[in-house]
């Protein structure tokens, strides 16, 4: 892969480290991320699951007390922490990894993201989905939640960039880089529909998106 996607994705995970205290903040303030785990109640989310980048865990009870086990992935040792204090249950596993480099030894049930697709670079999601689809047990699918266009509007986007890409700044004002792609459910369907997936996307509380995903058959 491309430098640019390199060190975009290293500034990404030094934000998170930096800013794991802060993480939380946003789910206290906004009413609509207060709602959103409620989400979940209709989505297949079932056996043993893999949660990708599970940041500071604010989905992974949720996960728990539906699944069989959860193994919770994240890059950022801070994150985790927080993660492992907010989770009381005992069929969770936490594991400290980029998600773009561990190999899990085992297939899961059920693939799950929140707010992690939109951190991927754009040249690297065909790879991307052929891993998940690689994870999944045999009918298993990937589900996913993140954030939709009118999201933007709240983000500081960077122009002429050749990763898109938005700046968050941290209380310490400490200024830092993540890579930030606004999915419109339409297209990311298309998109998804194109690698072979059988997908639906759809909006959900008003600028977020949920999608249930089931690999292509040659790679289940």
């Amino acid at each position: 892969m491309g430098s640019d996607d390199d060190t975009l994705l290293a500034e990404q995970i030094a934000y998170y480290r930096a800013g794991a205290a802060e993480y939380d903040r946003a789910y206290a303030e906004r009413e609509d991320l207060q709602g959103l785990p409620a989400v979940a109640d209709g989505l297949p989310i079932v056996g043993d699951v893999l949660e990708l980048a599970c940041g500071t865990g604010q989905w992974t009870p949720v996960l728990a007390a539906r699944a069989r086990s959860v193994t919770a992935v994240d890059a950022a040792a801070e994150v985790l922490a927080l993660a492992r204090a907010r989770t009381a249950s005992f069929s969770v596993q936490f594991i400290q990894a980029d998600v773009f480099e561990w190999q899990p030894p085992r297939r899961y049930d059920t693939v799950f993201f929140a707010f992690w697709l939109s951190h991927v670079p754009p040249a690297r999601l065909p790879d991307f989905w052929n891993t998940v689809a690689a994870m999944l047990a045999p009918g298993g699918r990937a589900i996913f939640i993140d954030d939709g266009p009118a999201e933007a509007e709240r983000e500081e986007v960077l122009a002429d960039q050749p990763v898109p890409a938005v700046l968050r700044r941290l209380d310490d004002g400490s200024r830092h880089r993540i890579v930030k792609v606004f999915h419109d459910a339409r297209t990311l369907t298309g998109d998804l529909t194109a690698l072979g997936w059988s997908v639906r996307v759809r909006p959900v509380e008003g600028s977020f998106i949920v999608g249930v995903a089931e690999p292509p058959a040659n790679l289940r």
